[in-house]
């Protein structure tokens, strides 16, 4: 009984390194898309790269989020996480508000 729970344990704690490691690894695309995403917004707007950039960005959050609940053997569906990006949506938004009326 104990051996079974020792491996059990073994797992998890394999399962939440995996988590964290594929989560770190998501760290450098996402600081990529942040210095996208500030050239094309501010240095040479571009709407369509802004787009690109930002949708790239929302999925690797989305997946980082997702990988350490997997990891801490947490559901991954929650409202919450979108809720969340209804704020960076609205700045974002109200950054291209110019280059989208011209």
């Amino acid at each position: 009984m104990a051996a079974v729970q020792e491996g059990r344990g073994q797992q998890r704690f394999v399962r939440a390194l995996v988590g964290v490691v594929a989560a770190s690894a998501l760290a450098y695309p996402l600081l990529l898309c942040a210095v996208r995403l500030l050239f094309a917004q501010l240095v040479v707007p571009d709407v369509a790269e802004v787009v690109l950039w930002l949708v790239v960005a929302v999925t690797c959050s989305v997946a980082a989020v997702a990988v350490l609940r997997w990891g801490a053997e947490r559901p991954v569906r929650s409202r919450w996480l979108l809720v969340g990006l209804l704020p960076p949506a609205a700045f974002e938004t109200w950054l291209l508000w110019p280059l989208l009326t011209r």
